[in-house]
């Protein structure tokens, strides 16, 4: 069933590259919104309220995904996965850009924050279509043998998305004067994925379509419906997708997102020691994640993903109280191990949740169940943790809160049957509750 050695190579090539752009984009919005949107797009408000509602234009990306994961998932499935990861890339890319050369509130008034928030609105729409895609090309195209490690490639988009992004970030602010870097220096990074786009569109063209999707074409087995089916027919896979995803973005975008907040805001550091904090155990990432995927094909994909669920739930307590010492190696540390965990995690999770789904579905059922929890997890986790922070003036809400989406992420798992075995010709039997 899968293609050849080198088509293989080819196309997780392909997905890696994409993904990474489209996370490139991703993140420079979510850093940006932590370290400049605040001042810019909403400077009559006070420092602590201006942060949150750059947040809240941040979280506007997480309720669209699911809508992109809907429309561009109904197309995967009935046209074919290749052409949609080429359109999710254009409009991920073009969004980006746009927002590079977006005037401030100063300048357009009210209309600097709207405009903000609705091309952040079109990111989502782009990222929500493009994991799916990435993951199941990844996925139908390797060794059955090699599944949890070729799906994993794409997963490696976030940590190097994120680092690209937060590399450039860190050298602008870093060599710019404060008010260089809000008048124009963070827009570079924006301007320059017009450039990379470019580059990931000219790879992904190359690729072969998924020979799994050709099976079920030739057979004349599409969905009319994909999505409607999915409900019909996969409501447990759908809940274990959801679940098992939650806690994972909870503890991401609390080791990531909110420890900028957290050491800028409560602590009075410099914004470089966050950035370059999460930006090492980013880069570590880049080989963690499919180590942990390629662990999975061995193990199996809830043993691995269990161990980073119970590594980060008992890690997040230790996180604080390293941040407040405010040595620098010792918040590196904090965020280095956080990550460790979280690759343990990402790494089995892109081929657990397309395993649960049939060929003919798949796209819309892992795109729905992956992008629907980005709302209730990372969406919000920025968000709650600041306000717990206010209202109790301590950490240990926070890490309560990181600890109790884990524990839905457990029972995401507990719910599920182990994928790692099962025959992607045919897929899980439908499971209806």
């Amino acid at each position: 069933m899968s293609g050849s050695t080198q088509q293989t190579r080819r196309v997780i090539l392909a997905s890696l590259i994409g993904t990474s752009l489209e996370w490139y984009d991703f993140f420079l919005y979510t850093t940006a919104a932590t370290l400049v949107f605040g001042k810019l797009f909403f400077p009559t408000f006070d420092p602590l309220n201006a942060t949150l509602l750059a947040l809240t234009t941040n979280a506007v990306a997480f309720v669209a995904r699911p809508l992109g994961g809907i429309v561009f998932g109904h197309f995967g499935d009935r046209a074919g996965r290749k052409t949609v990861l080429v359109v999710t890339l254009l409009v991920m890319g073009v969004s980006t850009f746009l927002i590079g050369v977006l005037p401030g509130y100063d300048s357009i008034g009210v209309a600097a924050p709207i405009l903000l928030a609705l091309l952040r609105f079109v990111q989502g729409l782009g990222l929500g279509g493009e994991w799916g895609g990435a993951v199941i090309m990844s996925l139908e195209h390797g060794d059955d043998r090699r599944r949890g490690f070729n799906a994993s490639w794409p997963q490696v988009g976030v940590p190097a998305g994120f680092v690209l992004a937060t590399a450039l970030l860190t050298i602008l602010s870093g060599t710019l004067s404060e008010a260089a870097f809000l008048s124009w220096g963070w827009r570079v990074p924006f301007l320059l994925s017009g450039v990379l786009v470019l580059v990931g569109l000219w790879v992904r063209v190359k690729i072969t379509e998924s020979p799994l999707f050709a099976q079920v074409e030739r057979s004349g087995a599409k969905a009319r419906m994909p999505l409607v089916e999915v409900l019909r027919t996969h409501p447990r896979a759908l809940l274990s997708a959801f679940t098992a995803r939650i806690g994972v973005d909870v503890a991401f975008y609390t080791f990531t997102a909110y420890i900028l907040v957290y050491l800028t805001g409560s602590l009075g550091m410099d914004r470089s020691v966050g950035l370059n904090a999460v930006l090492i155990g980013s880069a570590l990432q880049l080989v963690l994640i499919p180590l942990f995927g390629s662990l999975s094909d061995r193990f199996g994909r809830r043993p691995v993903y269990l161990a980073g669920v119970v590594g980060a739930a008992i890690w997040v307590f230790a996180f604080f109280p390293l941040l407040d010492t405010r040595s620098f190696p010792l918040i590196a540390l904090a965020a280095v191990v956080a990550l460790v965990t979280h690759a343990a995690m990402y790494g089995p999770q892109a081929a657990f949740i397309a395993e649960l789904f049939t060929t003919r579905l798949r796209y819309s059922g892992a795109s729905m169940g992956y992008q629907v929890a980005g709302i209730v997890g990372g969406a919000l986790a920025p968000i709650i943790a600041i306000k717990l922070f206010d209202v109790y003036g301590t950490t240990l809400a926070v890490s309560i809160y990181v600890v109790a989406a884990l524990a839905v992420t457990a029972v995401g798992l507990a719910i599920a049957p182990e994928t790692r075995d099962l025959d992607l010709t045919a897929g899980p039997l439908p499971q209806r509750t």
